[in-house]
């Protein structure tokens, strides 16, 4: 069962409450739904999604990029941060989740200017973006779809500009030396050239299914 399922929502731990205490609106509850159907990779918990609010509140961010779509998820807790004036990049190579992510913010009411959605990996998408004009990048996908790109991501930011990857703490594997499957080696990779980088400050944060976090310096 995936980090954000029943048994999460309706549990009376920290973490639910967390959840809980983040209050998705309908628009948000109704695009991680459709997500969830499509089968791809889980968008962050509502806790890890007001984190990224957070963030993109705290950097005043104008100019952002996410790496996955997440049916809309991803965008419109950045949203909530960003500056009115802000303008979200989405990028994601699944049309389904790209579609829906359209819907998301077509509900919520979000001026077509506001959104810049592109179909396409990081491998085609991120050597067309201008490099340090973005305040904040968020990958919200598998890690073995961009962790080959990490240089391109982190070309992208500003200095000050935060990296924020979802998902490394899932399933705890991270941790368990005996998890070799390519995901969880790519994320202990991922981790360790991002703790290495002397131009970047980081750490991991134990939200919902975890996120890496680094600044540019």
């Amino acid at each position: 069962m995936s980090a954000q399922g029943p048994s999460r929502a309706g549990g009376t731990g920290g973490a639910a409450w967390a959840d809980r205490y983040a209050a998705e609106d309908p628009v948000l509850a109704s695009a991680r739904t459709r997500s969830a159907a499509l089968g791809g990779p889980p968008p962050p918990e509502p806790a890890a999604g007001a984190t990224l609010a957070v963030l993109a509140a705290g950097a005043g961010a104008r100019a952002v990029v996410s790496v996955g779509s997440g049916g809309g998820v991803v965008g419109l807790w950045l949203l909530r941060g960003m500056r009115p004036d802000g303008v979200l990049t989405a990028l994601d190579g699944d049309p389904e989740q790209l579609r829906g992510a359209r819907r998301a913010f077509t509900e919520a009411g979000v001026p077509a200017g506001r959104t810049r959605l592109i179909f396409g990996t990081p491998g085609e998408v991120l050597p067309r973006l201008l490099p340090g004009a973005y305040d904040l990048v968020v990958c919200a996908g598998p890690p073995t779809e961009y962790a080959a790109h990490l240089a391109a991501l982190l070309a992208l930011l500003r200095t000050g500009g935060t990296l924020a990857c979802h998902g490394l703490l899932a399933g705890e594997r991270i941790g368990d030396r005996a998890a070799r499957d390519p995901e969880t080696v790519t994320w202990r990779d991922l981790a360790r050239s991002v703790r290495e980088d002397e131009q970047l400050t980081s750490a991991v944060l134990p939200i919902g299914a975890g996120l890496l976090v680094a600044t540019r310096r």
